[in-house]
């Protein structure tokens, strides 16, 4: 049995911990790997190697680290589908699917590569008599990440290339659930020529975290996972005085109005809705068409797709999805459809019942579908993470766009519509942090950034892109004033210096 090590100070080490974790191929149930939790004396190991980097690699003029990014970005490229072999083996997610994840990683690190128009400052000359004003951002020195099971390449790959470029080192601490892809990449990061400690890697749980948000010498903690440990990272944190961003849960909407094209917003909600088995904070789990027509249509149109849905391993290249990541997680999700169905919820396609031949032990659940939802039962309140897409009816716009203000989550939501005074009402009143106007999960591209409102997102800083540089670095401002100096030219004879 594979046992997966750690890496600090430019090695792979395993742990000698007595506790450890189990690592499963959720399509088969099979054990594939264990998983040691690093104890507090190897986590604070990790972060001295990343001390002792910290000073050397933050004074490193920024082109240079860039070109370490490059290089980093380049064996990347050349890896993606080994990475995406370790994604699906581990998460289940279909090999295309991965593929895609570790793309909109990759995205960032291309944009670390260019930290040295990043950390540009500002300059303004004479703002008082000879009296020059610069400021620029500086890195802080030693961050952690401690990052989900859904995204095991993309999220970590969200936070450390920024702020390694931005001259920082960080800490890594992965999801026991899928470890495996964190620690190729790692491979590949030191293979690019990356100095000892500046990236290291500790596999834990909660004993790791907390370790990691008491620590000293941890300047800030990126965090990507539920509200309830969102908010408990946030808190401790920031009670230590580090500055957190904590990204936490979602149940994002998509309104779909009566003009909306009903094969499209179909297509568009089966990918958002059941792509990664649901397992995505981005997923659209709720429908909700403006009147009782719109929805009867899109009722009708879901219907049929979602019992065609193509379910497999990934080694299935015609899978749509594969299965949920543990088996608690596939009990947890079933409960979720029993609660439904209890509470007067329309059950339009069943997914409980769902079997794979020759995968009888994996974690499946067959694509679900909900009509008449109300906004008091437990499956629209709550974060499904699974196969499950529900319809809430709403009587008109406003209706629908109050029920979306009133939710306590933020991440994301969508409009279907041809109405440009629609899309765009809805883009300014919509109280979420990411909003797509006929595009149904609107993730940024690199260069801006990825972050929700309300409980989705705790600290003042989204994560990647320019709030990405802002969270991993710190502004200094200089104000200068220097005295006359000896402007007469060149003196050729011995000068007498008293």
């Amino acid at each position: 049995m594979e046992r997966i090590s750690n890496a600090v100070a430019g090695e792979r080490r395993l742990s000698s911990s007595s506790r450890s974790s189990q690592v499963f191929n959720p399509a088969t149930g099979e054990q594939i790997a264990e998983l040691p939790l690093s104890t507090v004396d190897e986590v604070n190991e990790a972060v001295a190697s990343a001390k002792a980097a910290a000073k050397e690699w933050g004074q490193m003029p920024p082109l240079k680290r860039s070109r370490y990014m490059f290089k980093f970005k380049e064996l990347l490229d050349a890896n993606i589908n080994d990475i995406a072999r370790e994604i699906s083996r581990e998460h289940g997610k279909t090999h295309d699917d991965a593929l895609g994840e570790i793309a909109r990683g990759i995205e960032v690190v291309e944009f670390a590569c260019g930290i040295p128009h990043l950390l540009k400052g500002e300059f303004s000359r004479n703002v008082g008599p000879q009296v020059d004003t610069y400021s620029d951002r500086q890195a802080l020195g030693v961050v952690a990440g401690i990052t989900p099971f859904n995204f095991p390449a993309m999220v970590p790959l969200w936070m450390y290339p920024i702020a390694i470029a931005a001259g920082n080192t960080f800490v890594l601490k992965p999801s026991e659930r899928d470890p495996s892809a964190p620690m190729l990449i790692w491979d590949l990061f030191k293979k690019a020529g990356f100095p000892d400690g500046v990236l290291n890697v500790v596999h834990g749980d909660k004993e790791a975290v907390d370790t990691l948000l008491d620590h000293p010498d941890v300047k800030a903690i990126s965090f990507v996972g539920s509200t309830p440990i969102a908010e408990y990272v946030y808190s401790r944190g920031t009670a230590k005085g580090k500055r957190v961003q904590a990204l936490g849960g979602a149940k994002n909407h998509m309104i779909v109005m009566p003009d909306a094209d009903m094969n499209k917003v179909a297509d568009a909600l089966m990918g958002a809705g059941y792509g990664s088995a649901g397992e995505r904070c981005m997923a659209i789990s709720m429908a909700v068409p403006v009147g009782e027509e719109t929805a009867d249509r899109l009722v009708e149109t879901l219907k049929p797709r979602v019992e065609s849905l193509r379910i497999g391993p990934s080694t299935d290249s015609d899978a749509d999805m594969g299965p949920v990541i543990t088996k608690a997680h596939q009990e947890k999700v079933m409960g979720y459809i029993d609660s439904g169905v209890a509470q007067g919820a329309e059950l339009v396609v069943d997914g409980r019942n769902f079997n794979l031949q020759g995968y009888e032990n994996g974690y499946f659940v067959g694509g679900t579908l909900f009509d008449r939802v109300t906004s008091d039962m437990t499956i629209y309140k709550e974060e499904i993470f699974g196969p499950v897409l529900s319809v809430l009816r709403a009587k008109d716009y406003d209706e629908a766009v109050d029920l979306i203000n009133k939710h306590e989550y933020g991440n994301g939501t969508a409009i279907f519509t041809r109405d440009g005074d629609a899309a765009r009402s809805f883009a300014n009143d919509i109280e979420v942090g990411m909003v797509g106007v006929n595009v149904p999960i609107p993730v940024p591209v690199a260069y801006h950034s990825f972050g929700g409102w309300k409980r989705s997102l705790f600290g003042d800083h989204s994560i990647y892109g320019p709030e990405g540089i802002r969270f991993y670095t710190r502004l200094k401002t200089v104000t200068t004033r220097w005295p006359e100096g000896i402007k007469d030219g060149a003196v050729f004879n011995f000068q007498n210096l008293e």
